[in-house]
């Protein structure tokens, strides 16, 4: 494979998978709207486009990490134009948080134009893409999967392949439900730990070492008890729109999400209070404020 890659989004998650790949050798064309985000990507390395619709014929991998599938697709058709690329044989890796079947509709259309698909969600927040230390869950052909393996290694710790185009979206919803919830549950226990009068420091220690422990503790829990909510390693807005997938595929499936209903309901009051950029540990301040009203 070359050694060549385009990288579309250099924000919180993108800027450290960007800078590992650049790490590991790859020579990384990257493109970003925001003119800051592009001078620390150059500035680590990195080569700056100003057409990115030329891209595709610069590179064999392009890798995308943006809010939203509707961003995706505007960018993949709008801005890199792939629909319109005669380059064959090209592979688009999509990180980004996706719905999982606008993802598999994209690569089914991308098909037409010999561009090969993988949805490459990952798990781990901002910090943990600077140091290398997130999980990739891999959709899409096997062939092509195996193909992109140096690329996952120079960005992640960890990699699975989990099946069809889709696969990768789904279990980033799966697992940011189960980890959204963590965050929620430590945050109420820690909150009516602090009503009743309990020392912060001693029930995150309790925690660390009980049954009660998740990584959740570790990540986001002194965070909490310290209000260490700005600058934000994953932020409050960007869980809601991902719970808000998790929720359009309960209703698809005809599936209920009671507790899923009630932390997106916390978001929403958090993120209409202006706290959206906030950490997603500030799902603590959720409590304060029943408290306070």
């Amino acid at each position: 494979m070359n050694r060549t890659i385009g990288f579309v989004g250099l924000g919180l998650m993108g800027s450290g998978m960007a800078h590992n790949l650049i790490k590991a050798g790859f020579r990384v064309i990257g493109f970003d709207l925001d003119s800051n985000k592009v001078a620390a990507f150059t500035a680590a390395g990195g080569q700056k486009t100003e057409n990115p619709e030329t891209m595709p014929a610069q590179v064999d991998v392009i890798i995308l990490s943006l809010p939203n599938s509707h961003v995706v697709n505007e960018v993949v058709y709008k801005t890199l134009r792939l629909n319109e690329s005669n380059r064959g044989n090209l592979i688009l890796i999509d990180t980004t948080t996706a719905d999982p079947e606008m993802s598999k509709a994209l690569a089914s259309q991308l098909l037409n134009s010999s561009i090969a698909m993988l949805d490459a969600t990952i798990s781990g927040t901002s910090k943990m893409c600077a140091e290398k230390d997130i999980t990739f869950m891999v959709g899409g052909e096997k062939s092509i999967f195996q193909q992109c393996d140096a690329v996952f290694a120079a960005m992640a710790v960890q990699t699975f392949y989990l099946g069809l185009n889709g696969s990768g979206a789904l279990m980033k919803l799966i697992v940011n439900l189960v980890l959204g919830m963590n965050r929620m549950v430590l945050a109420e226990g820690l909150s009516l730990g602090k009503r009743a009068g309990v020392d912060a420091e001693q029930m995150l220690n309790v925690l660390k070492n009980s049954a009660a422990y998740s990584k959740a503790v570790d990540m986001k829990g002194l965070k909490m008890t310290t209000q260490d909510f700005i600058p934000a390693e994953g932020k409050l807005a960007f869980h809601l729109k991902d719970v808000r997938l998790i929720l359009d595929l309960s209703r698809q499936l005809n599936f209920p999400l009671p507790l899923s209903c009630l932390h997106a309901q916390a978001l929403t009051s958090l993120v209409a209070k202006g706290r959206g950029e906030w950490d997603n540990a500030a799902i603590i301040s959720f409590y304060d404020d029943l408290v306070q009203s």
